[in-house]
């Protein structure tokens, strides 16, 4: 048997890792943690890290990272994953998998607090290096995908996620703890990485986080909203750089034990109970897209091309 507990980190290759690095900390209010080899690691609060940039390759997602559950050891999981027939790599401490559209998976061995004071709640624990100004912590990732039932299978049976909700049958939510979701899968046809999502204490916290990010040249794709699935108020960042999106959130729904997946409508009220549905470019990552939702095009009565 598996059993996840949380999100580590995001792993994103990136064309220039002297660009991307500050790039990310001073837009997002992440903390650089190191820079070597062709590697830097970032930090929203004071974790080891929570995402990981390598330079090479083609720019965007390259795994996501997840720390297995007290109690369940790294042979464990190699168990669980060879009677379940998935291949599995070992690398940096870690357990590498591939999902059925093949996006990279690492299982990585649980880590317990060094001392009691690691225990905290993230605002009593004193600190002499923790910044001001940024998220409070990496909460979950969201793909695209061109086999949602594929998915499915993978994320509950190898690596032992619970399904938390879906949308009709083109949008799935899974987690690990108490937070509604860690992971979702929605079915474009299509599989492609589609947004890390960094927590924000509260609205007003986003607000500044946005303020900011827009005088850096950013835009939302969409947002602010507020889902009725999950319940969290979100704003989707566009990063065209490594073409993917950033959500900023709070206010998420936090399931109880025993917790009965539910069925939500596929309509805008479940999407977004404050206004629309995103624009269709919130889906694309092409060159089209991008300059559609950079200069409002939609808004505009300017249909986006097809694909």
């Amino acid at each position: 048997m598996i059993r996840l507990s949380r999100i580590d980190h995001v792993c994103l290759r990136v064309a220039d890792l002297a660009e991307a690095a500050p790039r990310w900390a001073l837009q997002l209010g992440l903390a650089e943690r190191s820079r070597e080899g062709g590697r830097a690691l970032l930090a929203c609060n004071d974790e080891p890290y929570c995402l990981e940039l390598v330079e090479g390759g083609a720019p965007g997602h390259d795994h996501t990272g997840f720390e297995l559950a007290p109690g369940c050891s790294l042979d464990h999981a190699r168990a669980h994953l060879e009677s379940h027939g998935a291949g599995w790599e070992e690398r940096d401490g870690g357990l590498y998998v591939r999902d059925p559209d093949g996006r990279g998976v690492e299982l990585m061995p649980h880590r317990p607090a060094a001392s009691e004071v690691e225990r905290w709640p993230q605002h009593a624990r004193p600190s002499r290096t923790v910044h001001v100004g940024g998220p409070r912590k990496l909460g979950h990732v969201n793909c695209l995908t061109a086999d949602i039932e594929g998915g499915v299978r993978f994320y509950t049976e190898v690596l032992g996620m619970r399904v938390s909700d879906w949308l009709g049958d083109g949008g799935v939510w899974f987690h690990v703890n108490s937070d509604h979701h860690v992971m979702a899968l929605v079915d474009k046809g299509y599989a492609h990485f589609h947004h890390l999502a960094f927590e924000t204490v509260d609205i007003g916290k986003q607000r500044d986080l946005l303020d900011h990010l827009a005088r850096h040249g950013r835009w939302l794709g969409w947002g602010p909203t507020r889902h009725g699935i999950a319940g969290n108020i979100a704003s989707y960042v566009r990063i065209v750089e490594e073409e993917c999106f950033v959500e900023l959130y709070c206010d998420m729904e936090q399931l109880q034990d025993g917790h009965v997946p539910r069925s939500y409508p596929d309509d805008r009220y479940s999407s977004n109970t404050w206004g629309p549905l995103p624009p269709r470019s919130y889906f694309r990552f092409d060159a089209a897209a991008v300059e559609s939702e950079r200069q409002s095009l939609e808004t505009l009565g300017i249909p986006l091309p097809p694909a």
